[in-house]
């Protein structure tokens, strides 16, 4: 399909959706919006090009893929929805939220029977990264679907990954999930360890920078720990701890023990139930609210 023959409907433009969208309209494809809470992104979205849709109904009949960039598994379902009743047969929904494999699966069985495909793609990155189209994607889909959505993702992604079939995209992202903010967890705890036997977040710092135990999410971390930046990685600790759940319910449903991936998440649920639930309390704040349990100001 040239860009021309596709024309693309994209629903969620908040701090990822809206840097994925801009690369959309700017590389040629006709796009379509449509507002939810915050009107800026539509706003610089229209400027650039895109149509603001009056309903989902009118997104759907406009689109022949529509991107769902949403926050998760229930958000995605009730988008699904809403779309239905003007989605043209032929058309695809590709699903870029961090979703329940299990939800991915009935919603891609509900769309065949109207002639609609479905696949699951995924996001690894920060919203800099979706500004500058150089997000990475893993998806699920089979090989011909692969080929057809591609070029549009190639738009917004610098490394897409086909893992195989449907679902697995959002399983691959849970197990990517699980390894960050396991991590996540990890610094944070050593950073309390650190300071509470007298080794400065400096000094910490400067033995890992650099060596083996660096890596691209420990700097992105370090940005709050180290130099105060609140917003050194904008993925909010909420949606961690969704996150985690849906790894946690992943395993549950395989039959696997997953104790660090328990602990992990317990961590978000007490940064949580102590007041890190807001829209601006982004996942390095977890190194606070450790602390603060550690009697740590």
């Amino acid at each position: 399909m040239t860009k021309t023959q596709e024309t693309i409907g994209f629903i969620g433009t908040g701090l990822m959706g809206h840097g994925m969208a801009k690369n959309i309209v700017e590389k040629g494809y006709p796009l379509t919006v449509i507002a939810h809470r915050n009107r800026k992104p539509i706003e610089d979205l229209v400027s650039r090009g895109a149509t603001e849709a009056t309903s989902y109904e009118d997104l759907a009949s406009r689109s022949s893929i529509i991107f769902l960039c949403l926050t998760g598994a229930p958000e995605a379902a009730e988008a699904v929805a809403k779309l239905t009743p003007g989605l043209k047969e032929g058309s695809v929904i590709v699903d870029c939220s961090t979703g329940e494999p299990t939800v991915t699966m009935k919603l891609a069985e509900d769309m065949e029977e109207i002639g609609v495909a479905y696949a699951d793609a995924p996001l690894s990155r920060t919203p800099k990264e979706a500004w500058e189209g150089t997000l990475d994607c893993m998806v699920g889909a089979d090989e011909e679907l692969f080929t057809r959505i591609e070029p549009v993702i190639d738009t917004w992604a610098g490394k897409i990954v086909r893992v195989g079939s449907l679902g697995d995209g959002h399983r691959m992202k849970l197990l990517n999930n699980f390894i960050s903010l396991g991590y996540a967890a990890l610094y944070s705890e050593a950073l309390a360890l650190s300071r509470k036997v007298g080794i400065p977040i400096e000094q910490f710092d400067k033995v890992i920078r650099g060596g083996r135990m660096d890596c691209g999410f420990y700097q992105t971390f370090m940005g709050y720990a180290l130099e105060g930046n609140r917003e050194a990685h904008k993925f909010t600790l909420a949606n961690a701890y969704k996150d985690l759940r849906y790894v946690e319910s992943m395993a549950n449903a395989a039959t696997v023990a997953t104790p660090l991936a328990s602990t992990a998440k317990n961590a978000f649920a007490m940064a949580m139930a102590t007041g890190g639930d807001g829209p601006e309390d982004y996942v390095p704040h977890l190194a606070d609210f450790v602390a603060r349990a550690n009697g740590l100001d």
